[in-house]
């Protein structure tokens, strides 16, 4: 049973949703509202204040859906569940017979009445007459059941003060008796009629009689549906341009294409003026954006344009890309791009990613230049020409550079027909989320659309973002993340199967075996770094703070320099530097994208840039380490490392806190290269510094990189090492230590196997001894490794 205090607050809470109800006629937050029938579930059993209570709040839901979306699926189920739980519910009572009057449309269009012949032989006329009064008899039924039904409606409106719905319902109760009385004069017809029919004399009186009463019923069921006609909104085909107006976001995209609707409707008048155009406008279309903007929806819609306007007979969409174009030898791809125009004769040829058609860095052995050539040939062709539609589409950058290195192709594409289309604001991923769900009889609460946007923002990482596409695609997750969880399905209420919450759009994360933190205080030695790490995290945290509380931010400054000799753990430390951000919000992805000069140098003008934005396009959302950084800049003429180096700042402007950078290189050689350029210098604030390792320290570094491999040292061999160790200067640091583990791993496997005893070679598996080394750093001196 559901205690006493709960509900209390139930009550209360119902109280002021009513309150809020009556004033604005809907109630503002749906989750309010699934909040309390979700405290319903949990803390009551299917006693009969806790149903009087849910049927309250489904009334509302119901109420809320009405106003604010109309009676869809979703009201008519919320509208039921309250009735279900409370029949005597009045405010769910007054929606049901705000509605119901619908319902009513086709109460007598299954009814309908065989013809009569006087000619019929006296067999099929009794047969006929049977069929009338068994129908009269049956219409009449339908008839008193509707009567009373309607006259309690009718009573019902009239006391809620809802004088239009009352006068229909007692329309529609007069319209019945007025159809019931007619039945009963038919039925009376008919019966006369058959008795006729078997008596001794026949006459044609009650053949009439039945004939007049049955054409009053056909005009009183036409009357019937002109009722209802008047109110109910005719289904005709959507048009064209109802559908793009329909369309989430993309204002200025509408705009130009109405323009250019209104100019086709234009030049259409002219030719019916008999007018003669003769240059045609072209019909041929660029469209231009991110993943998710639109574009096939946009190109479909272009077609339905064309067809209504009578420019293409045909409103269909032939879409390929290059892999149905582009043959693998000779005369295939000319053959391939024929017969796709032929295909899309009287409608349009969609390509996607057009841009992949030509490439930079193909062999003579691509086709994809010859599919260009063939496509405009076709395109110009009198046989062809106007007779189709061709429209591109693809990412913006790539297509305009595709378009500036064919003349041939550009001519064919008017800059007036050509449509970048922009990424979706976050307002307008969520209207779309909450179309998608409504399209799937969903309702997102208000803290599922809070969730929501984060999943949104964690998404964004780069120009990959797949705008409605991504936001239809988390949508569609949480409805199967919702359905998935539900073990029982038969114990769980409405609210299961109509809403998509909070928990329904949380990411399931990959955990890590250890965090970051965890793996940078493993490390040995680095005691400053440690600090200076756990001091970024803190401040990137409470910044995060902060903004939640509209306090002011003071700007978050995560680019680095990392100066140290090789070994020194700087990579290292880069990789759990990415994972700390990403831990505490800042970055995306989290990724580390280690680089160096020849991932971003190329050997000719243009190409460096063009590598240099690909290689950060990988890193976004994460952390770009650039080792040995100073070799960008080499000093030679016609070098391309500064190239480089502008690009670098011109993209970390750009895309601000969703790259980190880091540097990192020796200590001298890093400082040589922000000198020479102050625009990188401005954009990094933290130096770190990675000290050489000492003795003790790299001695620890061995012992660990050893037992990792479940080896261990002798006590003599400690020894040694420990004392060379403090007498030799090793270069290398870290990596001296586990290169010198690798290599003695290999002196010890040929010592081991070369014993003769096999039982001494189970004690030595795993022991390494102080000749192993020795042996390992005397190869190492005479340059053997």
């Amino acid at each position: 049973m559901i205690t006493e205090n709960d509900k209390k607050h139930i009550e209360k809470q119902i109280v002021l949703l009513t309150q809020e109800a009556d004033e604005k006629g809907y109630v503002q937050n749906y989750s309010r509202i699934f909040g309390l029938l979700e405290m319903l579930e949990s803390t009551a059993s299917a006693s009969e204040e806790s149903n009087l209570l849910k049927s309250e709040l489904f009334s509302l839901l119901a109420l809320t859906r009405k106003t604010l979306v109309g009676e869809d699926k979703l009201f008519k189920a919320w509208t039921s569940a309250a009735i279900e739980y409370n029949r005597k519910n009045p405010l769910a009572n007054r929606l049901l017979a705000e509605t119901k009057w619908k319902q009513y449309s086709d109460l007598f269009d299954g009814y309908s009445f065989p013809h009569i012949r006087e000619t019929d032989n006296r067999t099929s006329k009794k047969k006929m007459a049977d069929e009338y009064i068994d129908t009269c008899r049956k219409i009449l039924d339908t008839a008193v059941e509707a009567a009373e039904d309607l006259r309690e409606a009718e009573s019902l409106m009239e006391k809620e003060s809802q004088p239009q719905l009352s006068k229909r319902y007692k329309d529609l109760l007069s319209a019945v008796t007025e159809i019931e009385a007619e039945v009963t004069g038919l039925l009376h017809a008919a019966l006369d009629y058959e008795a006729s029919i078997t008596g001794v004399f026949h006459t044609a009186v009650h053949f009439n009689d039945v004939k007049n009463h049955l054409e009053k019923f056909d005009e009183l069921k036409s009357k019937w549906r002109n009722f209802f006609r008047e109110d109910a909104a005719e289904v005709t085909t959507e048009s064209s341009m109802k559908e793009l107006n329909d369309l989430v976001g993309l204002t200025e995209v509408k705009k130009r294409i109405n323009d250019f609707y209104i100019y086709l409707q234009y030049q259409k008048k002219r030719n019916e003026l008999g007018f003669i155009s003769k240059d045609e406008m072209s019909l041929n279309m660029v469209l231009t954006g991110n993943p998710g903007t639109g574009k096939t929806t946009l190109a479909r819609l272009f077609a339905k344009i064309f067809n209504e306007l009578g420019v293409l007979p045909r409103e269909e969409v032939i879409e390929v890309d290059r892999s149905q174009l582009v043959g693998a030898y000779v005369g295939q791809t000319e053959e391939n791009v024929r017969m796709v125009v032929e295909k899309a004769l009287g409608g349009v040829l969609f390509i996607d990613e057009a841009y992949a058609l030509r490439r930079s860095d193909s062999s003579g052995s691509d086709f994809g230049q010859t599919a260009i050539d063939t496509l405009v040939s076709l395109m110009t062709n009198s046989e062809y020409a106007g007779k189709f539609s061709v429209i591109l589409a693809g990412y913006p950058e790539e297509m305009r550079e595709f378009l500036n290195t064919n003349p041939g192709l550009r001519s064919r594409f008017p800059f007036s027909n050509q449509f970048d289309l922009p990424d979706y604001s976050e307002s307008e991923l969520l209207q779309i989320a909450h179309q998608t769900a409504a399209d799937n009889d969903y309702v997102i609460t208000a803290e599922a659309e809070t969730e929501l946007e984060k999943r949104i923002e964690r998404e964004k990482v780069d120009e990959t973002f797949g705008n409605a596409r991504t936001v239809r695609t988390l949508v569609m997750e949480a409805i199967f993340k919702k359905g998935s969880s539900l073990e029982h399905i038969e114990g769980h209420n409405l609210l299961q199967f109509t809403s998509l919450s909070k928990t329904d759009f949380a990411a399931n994360y990959i955990g890590h075996s250890t965090s970051p933190k965890n793996g940078l205080d493993q490390l040995i030695g680095l005691a400053a770094i440690k600090d200076e790490m756990k001091a970024i995290e803190s401040f990137v945290k409470l910044q995060q703070i902060r903004r939640e509380r509209n306090l002011p931010v003071v700007p978050v400054q995560l680019h680095a320099v990392f100066s140290g000799n090789p070994g020194t753990g700087k990579t290292t430390v880069a990789k759990l530097y990415s994972e700390i951000l990403r831990d505490c919000g800042m970055l995306k992805r989290g990724h580390l994208i280690t680089a160096s000069r020849a991932d971003f140098v190329a050997g000719y003008v243009g190409q460096t840039a063009i590598k240099t934005k690909k290689k950060i396009r990988e890193a976004l959302g994460g952390v770009l380490f650039i080792d040995e950084a100073y070799s960008l800049l080499s000093g030679s003429e016609g070098d391309f490392g500064k190239e480089v180096i502008d690009t670098l700042v011109d993209e970390m402007t750009k895309h601000n806190e969703n790259l980190v950078v880091v540097l990192a290189g020796y200590p001298d050689e890093m400082n040589q290269l922000l000198t020479m350029n102050p625009g990188l210098k401005s954009r990094f604030k933290k130096f770190i510094h990675f000290p050489d390792y000492s003795s003790s320290e790299l001695m620890e570094i061995i012992t660990a990189y050893a037992e990792s491999f479940q080896y261990e040292l002798s006590t003599d061999a400690r020894e040694y090492l420990t004392s060379f160790l403090h007498t030799h200067k090793v270069q290398g640091n870290a990596r001296f230590a586990t290169n010198l583990i690798d290599e003695v791993i290999q002196i010890h496997a040929y010592r081991v196997m070369s014993l003769e005893d096999p039982d001494s070679i189970n004690p030595e598996l795993g022991k390494l001894h102080k000749e192993d080394f020795i042996k390992t750093l005397e190869r190492r001196e005479r340059g053997e490794r």
